[in-house]
């Protein structure tokens, strides 16, 4: 009660100025932080919680249960920088490997993965190992007609930008658009050159072409 009375302008006549009434204290202690673009009680709960958590994840994990001590390795893992570095892109390839390497990254896709990759067996692997719908989506759910039970439901996937409005509106859209197209190029230019692969700047080019145009086509 004590925070909610401060946070308003009690001076203010609600009638004249309801916002300033209800938010003007708010708005004389607050201001928005550089590396925010907006700032409420959410934000400032959340920020609190951070810190509760990052001192939790950091005490020792003897006689954690196990559902604890793997939020503990995770954090770890993501706290080791001088591995991530160490281990540069590695983690990535094996990423590629597990879902039948990635024909742009490759010399010879077509004749060593393509006969024996199945679709259907990599899409569900996306899902089970990287938590990563793609094309289809699927999950199971309460049933929306009856709430005592569970469905598996299948829909649509997010899109590789925002909405759709990023593959066909122009400004600032077609600018993003741009520049999603050149970042998936630079990506895999990046993974052909840590896979030694020969370079070939037209061929990664066409490819990434057709992929922009894939997603514009799923978009549409």
């Amino acid at each position: 009660a004590a925070r909610i009375i401060q946070n308003m302008d009690p001076t203010a006549d609600p009638c004249q100025d309801f916002y300033q009434y209800a938010c003007g204290g708010w708005l004389n202690r607050h201001v928005i932080p550089e590396t925010s673009s907006r700032y409420s009680i959410f934000d400032i709960l959340r920020d609190e919680l951070e810190i509760i958590l990052k001192g939790v994840l950091e005490t020792s994990d003897q006689g954690d249960r196990e559902a604890f001590q793997k939020a503990k390795i995770l954090y770890k893992s993501c706290m080791n920088e001088s591995l991530i570095e160490q281990r540069d892109s590695l983690p990535l390839l094996e990423a590629l490997r597990m879902v039948g390497d990635w024909p742009v990254a490759s010399a010879d896709w077509n004749k060593t993965k393509e006969p024996s990759w199945s679709m259907e067996e990599k899409l569900s692997i996306m899902n089970s190992r990287f938590n990563k719908r793609v094309l289809i989506d699927m999950f199971v759910w309460n049933d929306d007609r009856d709430s005592s039970r569970h469905i598996i439901y299948i829909d649509q996937p997010s899109l590789g930008m925002p909405s759709r409005d990023y593959y066909f509106n122009g400004g600032n859209y077609q600018r993003v658009r741009e520049a999603y197209l050149q970042f998936m190029i630079t990506i895999a230019k990046m993974i052909r050159e840590d896979k030694n692969v020969s370079r070939d700047d037209s061929f990664v080019q066409e490819e990434m072409a057709k992929v922009m145009e894939l997603e514009t086509e799923i978009a549409n």
